[in-house]
């Protein structure tokens, strides 16, 4: 009877160590899963992705994937995307395949993304991407109050709400074919993508979250002036890859899944440029805000933060005092003498409360190298 009690309290004890150690795991990785870095992935068709698509009627032009998955774009479980049901589920190609529904999808650039950034910096932690590209669509559907807008935004923000976990570290951008066919839409395109990632940045209330364009690789009649409009684009922590010369499928407009997976390496090295970790100090931001009724505030290229009362993705109504530096930060650009550079400089900046911001604002510049001299710059 003895031995019989003895050996109960061993299997009981055993099976209760079993439960704690799978609860500890449990926490353990959805703590892990709480720390994503997020990736917002929007545009149209060369974001959603081409790549594998192939022709299976000739006759009716219908197409399907060919499948083709290639290494770098390979499922990782710690790479995680925002399906249709706004529910995290490891990522896997086709990213856009319950969200650019009206076509067929094929590979894009946004895995390959991920993998760059990953075997680059083997300790960025857990991706989150979340796809919003729709194929076919002009830069006027994209617009603040459209419908394609209203659904980045909303899945933007239910990929930090409470819970959800992570933050929103960039923006990936790829869009513009369709505004290359009529000459209106191309000349207007800079002014409406300028005004479209503003707005982005307002309603995330991230004023210089990084946003990742990509200067388009095919298109139409008027594509070069789109691709200048690309180039010209002067916003702060905006940053700009071509895709031209990659090479293009049958329809010479979308990217093979070989282009695409190089897209995504440049865009991964675009990102690591905006990481002060990779950056020497002449090539980061910031900017500190002094006043007399609050605490010092202190921005990076990631984040504004007040010290008693932080900006985050999930405010909803931010104070008129954070409104108006959210305004302000957004209207800075980059100075003409550095936008042939495509390299936002250095800005360092004290503000004082008895003084407007604008007004306040003091510049100063450290020289690129081959860069042109700003009149701004500092003697040597």
């Amino acid at each position: 009877m003895i031995l019989c009690f003895k050996y109960f309290f061993f299997f009981f004890f055993f099976f209760l160590w079993i439960l704690l150690a799978h609860s500890c795991k449990a926490i353990s990785n959805h703590q892990q899963l709480a720390l994503k870095n997020i990736f917002i992935l929007a545009g149209q068709s060369n974001m959603a992705g081409r790549g594998g698509l192939v022709v299976e009627n000739s006759a009716t032009g219908a197409q399907i994937w060919d499948g083709v998955v290639p290494p770098q774009c390979r499922p990782n479980p710690s790479v995680l995307r925002l399906n249709g049901k706004l529910e995290w589920v490891e990522a896997q190609e086709p990213l856009h395949a319950d969200i650019d529904v009206a076509t067929v999808n094929g590979v894009g650039p946004g895995m390959a993304f991920a993998d760059a950034v990953l075997a680059r910096d083997r300790g960025f932690g857990p991706i989150g991407l979340v796809p919003c590209a729709i194929g076919g669509t002009n830069i006027s559907q994209w617009e603040k109050g459209s419908v394609l807008y209203r659904r980045m935004v909303r899945r933007a923000r239910a990929s930090v709400a409470d819970g959800a976990g992570g933050s929103i570290r960039a923006v990936l951008w790829y869009q513009g074919e369709s505004d290359t066919i009529v000459k209106k839409d191309a000349e207007s395109y800079g002014r409406r993508v300028e005004k479209l990632f503003q707005d982005i940045r307002m309603d995330l209330m991230s004023p210089m979250l990084p946003i990742i364009q990509v200067a388009l690789a095919s298109g139409g009649r008027y594509i070069d002036i789109v691709r200048e409009a690309q180039f010209g684009t002067d916003l702060l922590n905006v940053r700009t890859v071509d895709a031209m010369g990659l090479a293009l499928g049958p329809d010479n407009l979308h990217l093979t899944t070989e282009s695409q997976v190089r897209l995504g390496q440049k865009m991964a090295n675009a990102f690591f440029q905006f990481l002060p970790s990779h950056l020497s100090p002449s090539n980061s931001i910031n900017t500190t805000i002094q006043s007399n009724t609050s605490p010092t505030t202190n921005f990076s290229n990631f984040n504004l933060e007040l010290s008693s009362h932080p900006i985050t993705h999930s405010q909803r109504h931010p104070t008129p005092s954070q409104l108006h530096l959210l305004y302000w930060l957004m209207t800075l650009r980059v100075p003409e003498c550095h936008r042939e550079h495509r390299r936002p400089p250095l800005i360092v900046s004290t503000i004082s409360s008895s003084e407007s911001l604008p007004r306040a604002l003091a510049v100063t510049t450290t020289p690129r190298q081959n860069a042109p001299k700003c009149p701004t710059e500092p003697p040597n």
